[in-house]
């Protein structure tokens, strides 16, 4: 993919790191909000000028501190804008991840078809969780959804103004990526995996959910240098070595850790921070 390709991408789906020199990438969080903090304690000591921070989605987990969670990003990020050097908010970038998937689809769920077997589908997947965070729980999700498409629309409306309640909740969830990649089109930025198959523009729900090949790209995907994740489904644990791919998911959330790798712009690491 070339740069004009890039700059031609659509800003509100994906993120751009322009002027980059390395780019911290933080793996999937699952509301592991200690292990966030210190590696946040670790950024905020090495960040320099020209460094940018992409967040590779999954902040929820199965956790009781989801919020806080949320607080903790919008914290630091206020922190780093405030050290000497100067940096602007384009300088973070927050993909969506599966976990973030869910509970836009959840938020909408009053358009669905069969709202029912969604919302089974997303309590089996972990969306409690998400819900305990804004003050709601499973019981009254799985009574509300057969109640009707007017009560399960002032439901959801009702979740969306206790996100608004929570300072900064819907300005950060408002500006969650698809994906993001460096200008010059070497390196892409993704929640879980991709298909090969599909140029980047069409990979809809290949960002979120593993389809088993990520590791086995033997090839550079649509010209980028490397393709960067930050969950692994099968959590096989951080994976630097293979040539065109790299994952950064520790099991942070599920037992592991969280990591932190600094990527040059060749796509080599050249920091790390492990929670």
């Amino acid at each position: 993919m070339s740069a004009t390709n890039v700059t031609d991408l659509d800003n509100n789906r994906y993120g751009i790191l322009r002027n980059a020199k390395r780019i911290w990438s933080v793996g999937a969080i699952h509301g592991d909000l200690y292990s966030l903090q210190t590696i946040h304690k670790g950024l905020v000591s090495k960040f320099r000028r020209g460094d940018k921070i992409v967040y590779l989605g999954n902040y929820f987990g199965n956790s009781t501190q989801n919020k806080e969670t949320f607080d903790e990003l919008l914290m630091t990020r206020r922190k780093i804008m405030s050290l000497t050097e100067v940096f602007m908010p384009d300088d973070f970038v927050y993909l969506r991840g599966a976990r973030e998937e869910m509970f836009f689809k959840l938020l909408q769920l009053q358009y669905a078809p069969n709202p029912v077997e969604v919302m089974d589908w997303l309590l089996e997947h972990g969306i409690d969780n998400s819900l305990k965070a804004y003050g709601e729980n499973e019981i009254t999700a799985r009574s509300i959804v057969r109640q009707g498409t007017v009560a399960l629309t002032k439901w959801t409306n009702g979740i969306r103004r206790k996100i608004q309640m929570c300072p900064g909740h819907v300005e950060l969830t408002s500006c969650l990526k698809r994906a993001c990649m460096t200008e010059d089109g070497q390196l892409l930025f993704v929640h879980a995996s991709i298909d090969p198959s599909r140029p980047l523009t069409m990979q809809k729900d290949q960002f979120w959910w593993d389809n088993g090949q990520f590791n086995s790209l033997t090839k550079r995907f649509s010209e980028f240098s490397k393709v960067i994740r930050g969950y692994d489904h099968a959590n096989l644990g951080v994976n630097l070595e293979n040539e065109f791919t790299a994952t950064i998911d520790g099991g942070c959330g599920r037992g592991g850790k969280l990591h932190a790798i600094c990527f040059g712009l060749d796509g080599e690491k050249e920091d790390e921070l492990t929670s």
